[in-house]
């Protein structure tokens, strides 16, 4: 048997993935720690239970690798996890990695670099999602519940992409004869075109008629949320600290790569809050 097997399989990009793959008539394994009972190609995978690892390649010859969210170092987990997916003559596995480089977590920087060192491996550094601006990510559940964005990133820009777009170019990838990545083993993916803060707010309530603050703060402050929406503290220190490279300019990049793997150019912002107006429209003064 081959197929792909999609970790983060209920995720935002690998949800969408195994969507996409089915459509296409490959075969899929969608492994998560709680798998669907109602889902006949669900598998249970644990990044800290390596015989999961095993049972979910098993008959596997592609993957679509989510690394452990949440984590400056996930390395050491992902480590056994390669190793048995070489063991296993994997041909192809495509990492989602970020284009932004959170501060000092070269954890995540050796993972792609393993990945890019493998023949017919492949590392997608995505910006920004989108689906930030939705709950339940302390981003959007401030933005619904009281039409606000707090941000230390200044009017500094961001290539926002969609996660379906993330998950067309990695279906490309993994099925698309005609996509091979030949010497090129990575990736940049980004919407159509970078956007501050400000620029999103005003998307927003131009498509919703909600009115969205946007409130400059620090990254102390900043932290200060993510941890108070469990983030754990190492990891939310990162992430508010990320802003200040957004704030400097050195975020603000958009490529074509979407284009180039799948044949249509990446869904523009308006066009994502225009498919999801309902998540900010509805939401009273009292935050519920």
């Amino acid at each position: 048997m081959t197929g792909v097997l999609v970790t983060g399989g209920t995720g935002k990009t690998g949800n969408a993935l195994a969507e996409l793959l089915r459509d296409n008539g490959v075969p899929v394994r969608v492994a998560s720690r709680n798998p669907s009972d109602g889902d006949p190609d669900a598998v249970r995978f644990d990044w800290d239970d390596s015989a999961t690892h095993t049972a979910a390649l098993s008959g596997m010859d592609r993957v679509y690798l989510v690394p452990p969210t949440n984590t400056t170092d996930p390395m050491p987990r992902v480590k056994p996890f390669l190793a048995e997916a070489e063991r296993l003559g994997v041909r192809r596995v495509v990492l989602l990695g970020s284009a932004i480089v959170l501060p000092n977590a070269p954890s995540a920087l050796e993972l792609a670099a393993r990945v890019r060192a493998r023949n017919g491996w492949v590392v997608l550094r995505a910006s920004g999602f989108m689906q930030n601006f939705l709950g339940p990510h302390p981003l959007g559940e401030r933005i619904r519940r009281h039409g606000e964005i707090h941000t230390a990133a200044g009017a500094g820009r961001l290539g926002w992409i969609d996660a379906r777009d993330i998950a067309a170019a990695a279906c490309a990838l993994l099925t698309d004869p005609g996509v091979e990545p030949g010497d090129r083993r990575d990736y940049l993916l980004t919407g159509p075109k970078a956007l501050s803060y400000q620029d999103a707010a005003d998307i927003i309530t131009a498509r919703t008629g909600r009115p969205i603050r946007v409130l400059h703060t620090g990254a102390d402050e900043l932290a200060a949320t993510y941890r108070a929406a469990g983030m754990p503290g190492v990891f939310a220190d990162a992430l508010a600290a990320v802003e200040d490279s957004i704030r400097a300019g050195q975020e603000d990049l958009v490529s074509t790569a979407v284009l180039d793997l799948t044949g249509r150019p990446p869904r523009p912002f308006a066009e994502f809050v225009q498919d999801h107006t309902t998540e900010w429209a509805h939401v009273g003064s009292s935050g519920r």
